[in-house]
């Protein structure tokens, strides 16, 4: 699962990088752990010309409330097992879900990294994968338009799609992967009239040969810890007096204790 990501904010890079106008409307500032329900710059197929906030948690337009679907299976409901080595079908194209978007609501997530950890500590040991030359690369993204019955408010909402462990992910023992655009495949993902064959097979791996990857605290699972000090490399074989606070705080809420009220998103997940 990919549920944060770092996206360091440079509107002239982009501007030139993307070929992309100045973003208009709301104005981010770089986030350093975006996290579902926050807002992130996405380049949608319907504007490639545009740099737009985007909300990071998919719902689709026919749902009737507002969910956080912060990640899309490329496999679907196949390859259960997380098989590194699977050759099927992309059942991402079958599902209710997202069988629109996939098809005509695509869009590029812009990154300078993400976070993952090992399947069973999760962010508990948290990593930060990212190139080795710094610079920002793109997820494959899915898109839709979301309206609010009660209040009218419509948001763009966007799910990162995710398929078998690169590399890296394999290295820290983690069962999946976030789809990562070759640069030039980039286009490619935003071409709606590209046949849904071809789409489906930009769905794999990426090497990750010029990436690296870095343990950072476990500060990154506070959802409301966004500064850049999140991501600085940490001595794995050290902990932190901050680290062991936090540790024994997350295992007094597991008995039901000193529970915190942050209010996440209601059913944010990556079930799909």
């Amino acid at each position: 699962m990919c549920g944060r990501f770092v996206q360091i904010i440079d509107i002239e890079l982009f501007v030139k990088r993307f070929g992309v106008k100045h973003p208009q409307g709301l104005i981010l500032d770089s986030n350093y752990n975006v996290a579902p329900g926050d807002f992130a710059y996405v380049i949608s197929n319907d504007k490639s010309t545009e740099i737009q906030a985007f909300q990071f948690g998919f719902t689709p337009s026919w749902e009737k409330e507002k969910k956080y679907v912060f990640n899309a299976r490329a496999e679907g409901d196949l390859n259960k097992a997380n098989d590194v080595n699977y050759s099927g079908e992309m059942g991402i194209v079958n599902k209710p879900y997202f069988r629109t978007s996939i098809k005509s609501k695509r869009c590029l997530v812009i990154a300078n990294g993400y976070i993952e950890g090992p399947e069973k500590e999760k962010l508990d040991k948290p990593f930060h994968i990212h190139k080795k030359n710094g610079e920002v690369f793109c997820f494959a993204g899915i898109w839709d338009t979301w309206a609010d019955n009660t209040t009218g408010v419509i948001t763009n909402t966007f799910s990162i799609i995710t398929t078998v462990a690169n590399p890296i992910t394999q290295e820290i023992e983690h069962h999946r992967s976030p789809v990562i655009l070759d640069k030039k495949d980039e286009k490619k993902w935003l071409d709606d009239k590209l046949p849904i064959e071809e789409v489906l097979k930009l769905l794999k791996p990426h090497s990750v040969e010029d990436y690296e990857f870095e343990p950072i605290s476990i500060r990154i699972k506070t959802k409301t810890n966004k500064g850049p000090d999140v991501i600085i490399p940490i001595d794995p074989n050290s902990t932190t007096e901050y680290d062991i606070s936090v540790k024994k705080d997350l295992k007094l809420q597991g008995m039901g204790q000193n529970k915190r009220k942050n209010n996440p998103p209601p059913a944010q997940g990556s079930l799909f």
